[in-house]
């Protein structure tokens, strides 16, 4: 496989790929519009091959919110 495949473990969840590739489980649906043949898997077995996108580029925010 490829640097852009992770090969799942028993258990893995979409929040928790993401935050193993990525350190931010919020990017789970990068993951799930990149595998769209697996959306309605909750955890996945062993094995299964996903395709990994590019890492999203980080948002840095340099401005407080109104309200702080």
């Amino acid at each position: 496989m490829s640097a852009d495949t992770y090969i799942t473990m028993q258990g893995d969840a979409w929040d928790a790929v993401a935050y193993r590739l990525w350190g931010e489980e919020r990017l789970f649906m990068t993951l799930v519009a990149a595998n769209p043949e697996h959306q309605d898997t909750l955890t996945f077995p062993a094995g299964v091959a996903l395709r990994v996108p590019s890492a999203p580029e980080r948002v840095i925010q340099t401005e407080l919110p109104p309200w702080m």
